[in-house]
């Protein structure tokens, strides 16, 4: 087991320049070595490809990776061959390919040089690609994009329902891996049984994108507000989508006309223009893309800051997968949308001429997100409880957290929905609720005799969208479920039958009501994050990789990530040793792009007279730099934090990030003048043991484990800085 977990580290650092795993990943990587069926729910940018990529190295034989997309089996393919130092290592194979080409693929499987061969399911059926995988050494399939198995889900692809039968062609007992990142519980469900997985075993991490900010904006003047919200983020990436392809063009027209450099991107397009828009985004030669959803599912760009959404999303799954496109490189992601409650009549009349079942469930999703849009409530517990997820406490990281809400003591309101719930036998979905609630006689209410129950009409003096709104809160309360067996009906959960013998007040939201809120109500919260990186020399590694990348026909991200070159331009590494120890970097990396990267350093830090350390550097010029010293003279001169924070014009909290960067930096600081200031031995002793235990430095973690002994986040940070300095440097 040890020698496992050691290759595991080793592949995981020689191959991809990492020191560690994300999340799951190690269990779910030895799980599927293990020979083992697995199923990974994970959300966007937390590291999903990692799961496959890695026991295929490890694997004797070809991993088959089945993809929906050309662009994503490209974009992965160029990614393995930038780690890799042999471009055989990884292949894709489909309908793009010359014949010549898709000799060379099969004679590399063949020999064994590929450990990685992406397949589209269509591909994957024809009889000539079943044959010759027949003869193939197939170490494990993976099946990415799995939700697309499910017609329950956002993007139903009736081709990967074929995929079990063919697999089963190919070998008696090969291991699957299947991953998605939108998986709601019925999603779930549905694509276990369709390939035959209910064996599996089940990695399902918290959707909970921590680094991305939602806010919803009323719909007015809507071209002038994306203008004025690209304009306040210069030089970031970003992604609009539009429903229409009119739209996708007006918008793109009107952002060039200001200055922005944008391309616009859909299926009326030509292929060929298709793939050039999307190579100058990943090239970094425009900054923005309009889009249609036609856009999105195979790039994956790291470096996105900010998501649109100019028309809404037709379910919450979809809003999940696109708004996912930003910070998938754990930096801040903003994720805007414009609501009306008119383009969701709009997108109900575009269902008319689906079939009867269909059409209710497209309904329901609709639904679903008008009362995301609507809603009081953090945005993030709404979108998390939909995907099965109970988040306790606000987020503080959304608009609703930002802006003032209305609010009303709840109790009696859910006890009047828990009883309707109840005595309908848990049969029935909101509409139906509602309308019992109200006092409301249709059909259905009178066929059932639901008109003669005791909580019949007990609600008439509010109107439908307040009940609606309260069941709404009831389920992300966990006071109601979904039936996973019948779509859209609820059921009350253990909580729920609590709540009814013995409520207890519960504070609810009012729903924001759009046609009111004015546009002044809803203005953009800039995202501030602490830049502890000389922002000279990383716009200066930038512009390197955007040059290195051109030169090798790559996109930018594949040579290094944004979180590698800002903590290179916070160290200065200035030899091939220092620059492998980056995260995400690696020798194989270094031998391959390192030497243009380490002479930019190299001139940066003669030009400006740095002096670099084998840990860290404090520059000697340069406006953060000088803040960085500042700090460090005046804790050397005793200085409390709340006065240094004054003098610099910061909060307490920026103050305290920056002291970490310098401290995680590797720089030593001495705080014990400020630490037996505000706690005494006795609390001091609690902290050393916890953190010197602890498997995580991080505040939430701790804050979770000593929440009886009533720390605050200044002091848990307070004593973080300090250990890191004693222990670590």
């Amino acid at each position: 087991m040890m020698e496992t977990k050691k290759l595991l580290f080793d592949n995981l650092q020689n191959f991809f320049g990492f020191d560690n795993f994300k999340g799951q990943q190690e269990a779910i990587i030895t799980n599927l070595l293990s020979g083992n069926d697995t199923f990974v729910i994970m959300p966007t940018g937390a590291g999903k490809s990692m799961c496959y990529q890695l026991p295929a190295l490890m694997s004797d034989g070809v991993a088959l990776v089945i993809s929906p997309l050309i662009a994503l089996m490209k974009n992965q393919v160029d990614q393995m061959r930038a780690f890799g130092s042999n471009d055989s290592i990884a292949h894709f194979l489909n309908s793009s390919l010359s014949k010549a080409d898709i000799l060379k693929v099969k004679s590399d499987v063949l020999s064994g040089d590929t450990k990685l061969l992406y397949i589209a399911p269509e591909s994957l059926a024809k009889q000539d690609n079943l044959d010759f995988l027949k003869s193939a050494n197939v170490s494990f399939v993976a099946i990415d994009e799995a939700h697309c198995i499910s017609e329950w889900g956002h993007d139903f692809r009736p081709e990967y329902r074929k995929i079990r039968s063919v697999i089963s062609q190919i070998g008696d007992h090969v291991p699957m891996i299947a991953l998605t990142a939108t998986a709601t519980p019925k999603v779930q469900q549905d694509i276990m049984k369709n390939l035959q997985m209910q064996n599996a075993t089940l990695f399902k991490s918290s959707f909970n994108r921590t680094n991305l900010y939602y806010e919803i904006r009323p719909k007015k003047e809507v071209a002038k507000e994306i203008i004025k919200f690209i304009k306040l983020n210069t030089g970031k990436s970003g992604i609009i989508y539009c429903l229409s392809r009119k739209k996708v063009e007006e918008i793109a027209e009107a952002l060039n006309l200001n200055g922005i450099k944008a391309i616009p991107y859909h299926a009326g397009l030509e292929a060929k223009e298709r793939a050039q828009s999307q190579d100058a985004f990943l090239m970094e030669d425009v900054d923005v893309v309009v889009a249609t959803i036609a856009f999105g599912m195979g790039i994956d760009k790291p470096n996105v800051r900010f998501v649109i959404h100019h028309d809404m999303p037709k379910s919450l799954e979809g809003y999940y997968q696109e708004t996912g496109r930003a910070g998938r490189d754990g930096l801040e992601g903003h994720c805007l949308m414009f609501y009306r409650y008119e383009d969701i009549i709009k997108l109900d009349k575009f269902n008319k001429d689906k079939a009867v079942t269909e059409r209710e469930n497209a309904k329901i999703l609709l639904q679903e997100m008008s009362a995301y849009s609507e809603t009081g409530v953090c945005r993030r517990k709404f979108i998390l409880n939909y995907f099965g997820e109970i988040l306790e406490k606000d987020c503080g990281f959304c608009d609703n957290c930002k802006r003032e809400r209305e609010t009303f003591e709840g109790a009696n309101f859910l006890v009047t929905v828990l009883e309707a719930v109840k005595q309908t036998q848990e049969r029935f979905g909101i509409e139906h609720l509602v309308k019992v609630i109200i006092g409301e006689k249709d059909d259905y209410v009178i066929s059932y005799q639901h008109d003669s129950l005791p909580v019949f009409g007990k609600g008439k003096e509010e109107n439908d969208k307040h009940w609606t709104s309260v069941i709404r809160q009831a389920m992300i309360a966990a006071l109601l479920e979904k039936d996973i067996e019948n779509y859209g009906l609820l059921k009350l959960t253990p909580k729920g039958e609590r709540y009814l013998v013995d409520p207890y007040l519960i504070e609810l939201y009012r729903d924001q009501d759009f046609e009111k809120l004015g546009q002044s109500e809803a203005e953009e919260e800039q995202l501030q994050t602490a830049q502890a990186y000389d922002e000279k020399l990383f716009e200066l590694l930038k512009a390197e990789r955007k040059r290195v990348a051109k030169s090798k026909g790559l996109p930018p991200y594949v040579i290094f990530q944004d979180p590698s070159l800002e903590e290179m331009a916070t160290v200065y590494p200035t030899t091939k040793e220092e620059l492998s120890q980056i995260n995400g970097v690696g020798m194989g990396k270094v031998a391959k792009f390192g030497t243009s990267f380490l002479q930019v350093i190299q001139n940066y830090v003669a030009e400006n007279e740095i002096e670099t350390a084998t840990e860290v550097v404090i520059k000697t010029s340069g406006t953060r730099s000088k803040v960085k010293i500042s700090i460090i003279q005046q804790i050397d001169r005793k200085t409390s934090l709340e006065e240094i924070a004054q003098n610099l014009n910061l909060s307490l909290l920026d103050l305290l990030q920056e002291i970490e960067q310098i401290t995680y930096s590797g720089t030593k600081l001495n705080i014990d003048y400020y630490i037996h200031r505000i706690m005494d031995d006795e609390r001091e002793d609690i902290l050393l043991d916890y953190f010197m235990n602890a498997e995580t430095d991080h505040i939430k973690a701790a804050l979770d484990e000593l929440e009886g002994e009533d720390f605050t986040e200044e002091e848990l940070r307070v004593y973080r800085i300090k250990f890191i300095s004693e222990h670590a440097n």
